[in-house]
């Protein structure tokens, strides 16, 4: 048909008045397989048991095309099996109004229409029904008619790679595979009489990134999710009680906008070695690490009261006679996770005399998995990229920086670590002066978001940033399953793409 010629194209469910059409479409569309034509009751039997996933597409008000299918479990139907058993014999018995798949029965287009994209419309349908019925996948065994010039030459598995790699072009395996559809398994004598494929086929899949497995417990987990950044105050404080009750006016105004995270810097807590600057810095800090405990427990407590997840920042604590410099991560089910700042500074450990970590691992929240990595650690790539292979969503990184330029390699670094992960970063630091806190003199701090750089993202990479060196608080959303699309769908896919053949990013027996 001239383009020209067409005035409307619908996607329609299939009913029962439109069998004598589809018959004659189909008759068009497998004049080589007479025997594929299906009968008036059978389809009226799909119609009856699973309307949802009958379609046909009409131009200018005639039947062009129509995609049939069923509803299965997966497992069922993973191992070889033929057209007969997938369509019990084709009675249709196997549908499941449980089950977790789509398996696709039959699509065909009128041969006069072929090359308009119309059957890529009707497995678009399929997906979206796919998702909004959120089942695991499609599957269905694909045809491959050019194999019978090569089946003296190539078995099956040689004849499909050789497809993908563009070296044979077979006309409906080119197409799945342009569809997303990945080969799952050869399925020998899969359709009867279908002398083209040698009754060779391939089960193909499509997979629901968006699938959800159905929960028994009531709870959900969330997909948008809200971070509240502390971009905290240095200023004198007299005593602990001050510096909890400033960091409760920060929790109970992030919790009041209902974010699902309050991240604090690194060392927030600094201004009370002002009661200890007659003694030297390292048993200054010294003297800041009794109150971590302290500390941890009450953020642990406010945690609960304000229905909010916190990240502590980060604080010195001894542990086995060393000085660490550590965080907590205080869920609001009032559960407790500790991690560890796995780089110290050179400054740090020549003036606190600070040892260095060894843990490192994601978490698991309610609003999905997050890393935590204390401000110089986000420097160091192979951090983030351990916690990206264990599911890493969102990355917090608490920082303290007194210059610009420090500033400057956190930032820059933490927007890399975005990109490469293909995760969000959320950064926040100190600012101000503390004049009676030797090593803690001045702070430079811009608290930020960043994402990846892809099309549902920010083009800058940047979803929200604070004013430099004012004390605020900075507030962002973060859809979730942006990032889920993105890893599968991106212009670009880092983490898919890497070459785990080339090189690989591994842990050593120290690393816990």
């Amino acid at each position: 048909m001239n383009i020209n010629e067409i005035q409307q194209i619908q996607l329609e469910y299939l009913n029962d008045n439109d069998y004598h059409e589809l018959r004659a479409v189909m008759a068009s569309s497998y004049q080589n397989m007479p025997e594929s034509l299906w009968g008036e009751k059978q389809i009226k039997k799909l119609i009856s048991i699973f309307p949802q996933g009958q379609v046909v597409i009409k131009v200018n008000g005639n039947i062009a095309g129509c995609a049939l299918c069923i509803r299965v479990n997966s497992q069922d139907f993973a191992r070889p099996h033929t057209y007969k058993n997938v369509t019990g014999n084709y009675t249709f018995n196997t549908h499941r109004n449980d089950g977790d798949a789509l398996y696709g029965i039959d699509v065909f287009i009128l041969p006069e229409y072929r090359g308009l994209r119309l059957g890529r419309r009707l497995y678009d349908y399929r997906k979206e029904l796919c998702e909004k019925l959120n089942l695991k996948s499609i599957m269905f065994g694909g045809r491959i008619p050019n194999y019978h010039k090569y089946a003296n030459e190539m078995s099956p598995k040689e004849y499909i790679q050789k497809v993908k790699q563009k070296e044979i072009h077979d006309p409906v395996l080119n197409f799945q595979l342009s569809n997303d559809f990945h080969p799952a398994a050869i399925l020998r004598n899969y359709l009867e009489g279908d002398a083209a494929s040698s009754e060779y086929a391939v089960l193909l899949e499509w997979d629901n990134i968006y699938y959800e497995i159905p929960q028994t417990l009531a709870e959900t987990k969330k997909t948008v999710v809200r971070l509240g950044l502390i971009q905290w105050q240095m200023r004198p404080y007299k005593t602990i009680e001050d510096v909890l009750q400033q960091a409760e006016y920060f929790i109970d105004a992030v919790s009041g906008y209902r974010c699902d995270f309050a991240l604090f810097p690194e060392f927030f807590n600094a201004p009370l070695m002002a009661a200890y600057n007659h003694l030297s810095e390292a048993e200054s800090i010294r003297k800041l690490a009794s109150y971590t405990e302290e500390i941890k427990e009450k953020f642990s407590e406010f945690s609960i009261s304000y229905n909010i997840n916190i990240i502590s920042g980060s604080m010195p604590e001894m542990v086995d006679g060393k000085l660490m410099n550590v965080g907590y991560l205080c869920k609001r089910d009032g559960t407790i996770e500790r991690y560890e700042k796995i780089h110290v500074t050179p400054d740090e450990a020549k003036v606190w005399a600070m040892e260095r970590g060894d843990t490192i691992k994601a978490f698991d929240t309610d609003c999905g998995k997050i890393g935590i990595l204390i401000c110089y650690d986000s420097e160091f790539p192979e951090l983030s990229r351990l916690l990206a292979d264990e599911g890493m969503e969102i990355l917090f990184v608490p920082f303290l920086t007194d210059t610009q330029n420090g500033y400057s390699r956190v930032r820059h670094c933490s927007q890399a670590r975005a990109i490469e992960n293909e995760c969000y970063v959320a950064i926040a630091g100190s600012v101000g002066n503390l004049p009676n806190v030797h090593n803690m003199d001045i702070q430079y701090a811009q608290s930020m978001v960043f994402t990846p750089c892809d099309f549902p993202f920010p083009s800058n990479g940047i979803k929200a940033e604070a004013t430099p060196n004012t004390e605020m608080i900075l507030i962002a959303d973060v859809d979730l399953d942006l990032l889920t699309e993105l890893h599968e769908q991106g212009s670009v896919r880092n983490l898919k793409d890497r070459r785990k053949d080339v090189y690989e990013v591994r842990r050593t027996g120290k690393s816990k």
